[in-house]
């Protein structure tokens, strides 16, 4: 089986969405599959070895000239080659913290138009790369979003099976101006419906898209979120703990977690740095939870990306903390390779990530779990999915402060029921949510269409 997977750089941030779409092609590719992971808009930046291809179609900068800029299409092909160059991209998108919806509404319905939109060149050398040189099986877009080629791909390969992946296609919309997300939306939804299978990740996905999109349930398949569980395996219990962490400045002025006295409980996040991703709730909950009796040598351990037009957030919460007198017992780890988060993960107590939104995936939960750590989040999106069939945690009232501070103190307060959830969840994750698990699944899907 031959099988391109269509995934959308996030110019120089990590991201989830490119993590597992790596780990899902390398799992792929383990399998025997002939999986080709190919790049739209920038490289894609992993936390471990990436299997994608040099090439990028659609590169960032090429799409968002030729929509700003009418008379760029006039730009000779063999120049616009030269601004697709990975390299080029990479330098381009370097100081890139993510991509901002609110700015995009036209791209974002131009993309989606496809081959009637701005990007028409670029949809028709896509299908030709496709047709001429691939001729796959099947095709995987790892959203909806950059589904806009699938009516020209569908008239140029109608052997090919076409399989969309919904994760997180509803966040970038909530952040699109109003005129602009509706016709996204509906663009989205004619897209999915000429999709020969939809994929999510969750149960609550599911029904959110399916409602939200008009999709028809019997096209829509959970393949439940899953990790490349190999690091963590020969990651052994509590003999994790006591590790030295070496910590990235990120912030100026930010405390760095070098000689650090060794604590008692080590309470740890690690997602972007970003308003939805919740990291307020958690550091209302750290201040509450500090002036509590037998909580005195409680820290929190922050890690995720931070773009630079979150960091007066932080500085905002950094000056919470610091006015509380807790600034020895915060740190930033900045964003850590695969090693560092690792090493991180296994010298946590207990992990917390409480989301604004209705996460659809939350892979650094499941990688927390096959740390051994328990996790502690809010009852809301595909989190009760995790942890009621797995027990590795808590759930507590999404925005609840005071009953997250309650929930992360009956952990702090008995040792026995973190290494209980912390030992149930492990076991959990490395027999039920191994990606080479969900790459099987996927080609039996495949094979059924």
């Amino acid at each position: 089986m031959r099988i391109v997977f269509l995934t959308a750089g996030a110019a120089g941030m990590y991201c989830g969405s490119c993590m597992h779409d790596n780990a899902l092609a390398k799992a792929l590719r383990e399998g025997d599959v002939d999986c080709l992971l190919q790049p739209l808009y920038t490289p894609i930046r992993t936390d471990e070895l990436s299997v994608a291809s040099e090439q990028v179609f659609f590169g960032g900068v090429n799409i968002f000239l030729t929509d700003k800029w009418p008379l760029f299409r006039f730009v000779p092909k063999s120049l616009k080659r030269l601004l697709d160059r990975p390299s080029f991209l990479r330098w381009a998108t370097r100081k890139a913290a993510s991509t901002d919806a609110a700015m995009l509404g036209e791209l974002t319905l131009s993309m989606l138009q496809g081959e009637d939109g701005k990007q028409a060149e670029e949809v028709a050398r896509l299908v030709g790369w496709l047709q001429d040189e691939i001729r796959p099986d099947a095709i995987l877009f790892t959203n909806l979003l950059i589904a806009g080629p699938i009516p020209a791909i569908r008239r140029a390969l109608p052997e090919s099976k076409l399989i969309a992946i919904l994760q997180g296609d509803d966040a970038f919309l909530d952040h699109l101006p109003p005129p602009f997300r509706d016709q996204a939306i509906v663009r989205m939804g004619e897209l999915g419906r000429m999709c020969d299978a939809i994929v999510v990740n969750s149960r609550f996905y599911a029904q959110r898209m399916s409602d939200l999109l008009g999709l028809e349930p019997q096209r829509v398949h959970c393949l439940p979120l899953s990790i490349d569980t190999s690091p963590f395996v020969e990651l052994s219990a509590r003999e994790r703990v006591a590790l030295d962490l070496p910590a990235t400045l990120a912030v100026e002025n930010a405390p760095v977690a070098t000689n650090v006295p060794d604590p008692t409980i080590r309470i740890g996040y690690l997602a972007r740095i970003a308003p939805e991703k919740g990291l307020h709730h958690l550091v209302d909950a750290f201040l509450d939870l500090a002036r509590r009796p037998g909580c005195g040598q409680v820290t929190l351990e922050i890690a995720g990306w931070l773009g630079t037009q979150h960091h007066a957030y932080f500085d905002a919460l950094r000056a919470r903390w610091t006015e509380a007198g807790l600034a020895d017992r915060v740190f930033h780890h900045g964003s850590p390779d695969l090693a560092g988060k690792v090493k991180l993960l296994g010298s946590l107590d207990v992990l917390c990530l409480p989301t604004e939104h209705e996460e659809p995936k939350g892979l650094s939960v499941l990688e927390a779990m096959a740390a051994e750590v328990p996790v502690v989040l809010p009852r809301k999106g595909a989190f009760p999915e995790m942890i009621e069939p797995s027990r590795g945690g808590l759930l507590v009232p999404p925005g609840d402060t005071t009953a997250l501070a309650d929930a992360l103190e009956s952990l702090v307060s008995d040792p026995a029921l973190r290494r209980r959830l912390g030992q149930s969840a492990r076991q959990w994750v490395l027999e039920h949510r191994s990606v080479r698990t969900q790459a099987t699944a996927l080609v039996r899907l495949i094979e059924t269409l």
